[in-house]
């Protein structure tokens, strides 16, 4: 089955070119196009989508509310959001918003497809190591800027020691392959550590974890850890 994508970008001209390379995919397709936040809440509604490419600053609702309103739906389609680097401040927003992960606009066709694919497939961090240096540079801006070493989250307690150190990893960046040769584990448990970190935390994805992981003071800027508990 073809990955149903909708492109959300107020200029024409983008959603032509990413349409054009989309199209030549044999497993995917553009189902809806949408030149604001408002219009794609409305292509939601009644068209089926996979994934979601989200501009981030549109006339009448931008991209960061518009994630925010399409990821509390249920059964919410994958979001990634297209930025240009004078805008990463408000892609860290759109990532807690419920972002699957961003990219740049002028990203290579084959990074682009390649995320597409993986979001799809259920690997939400489309670059974990480039979401952690945007919120490095942004760091100040999110409430645990100060770094209270995850106090601010109860639900952290919840964590096993293990898991509160893949918890680190991932917030550093780390994908399962590398966190498995740092921890001497097997993939497939570091698979399961994530998946019980998710449930525990309540959270979405990785790139969730991320954004915790800075919120709580876990992981200060530049990728350190925060304080021990």
């Amino acid at each position: 089955m073809s990955i149903r994508v909708m492109l959300v970008d107020d200029q024409v001209l983008l959603r032509t070119g990413f349409r054009m390379v989309l199209a030549a995919q044999p497993d995917m397709e553009i189902v809806a196009e949408a030149g604001d936040g408002v219009e794609a809440l409305q292509a939601v509604r009644s068209t089926e989508v996979d994934v979601v490419l989200m501009d981030v600053r549109m006339p009448k609702l931008d991209g960061v509310e518009a994630t925010r309103l399409i990821c509390e739906r249920e059964g919410a389609p994958k979001v990634i959001i297209l930025t240009t680097f004078d805008l990463d401040e408000y892609a860290f927003s759109a990532l807690k918003a419920g972002a699957g992960g961003f990219m740049l606009k002028d990203v290579p066709p084959a990074e682009l497809l390649a995320a597409i694919r993986a979001v799809h497939s259920g690997d939400a961090v489309v670059a974990p190591s480039t979401t952690r240096r945007l919120l490095d540079r942004f760091a100040p801006m999110l409430p645990g800027g100060g770094g209270s070493g995850g106090r601010g989250r109860p639900e952290l307690e919840r964590l096993t020691d293990r898991e509160r150190e893949v918890v680190l990893l991932v917030a550093q960046g780390l994908s399962n392959g590398e966190i498995a040769a740092r921890l001497v584990l097997s993939e497939a448990t570091v698979k399961t550590h994530v998946g019980r970190i998710l449930t525990k935390l309540e959270l979405r994805d990785r790139v969730q974890v991320v954004v915790m992981a800075y919120e709580t003071g876990l992981v200060r800027a530049g990728g350190s850890a925060g304080p021990a508990r």
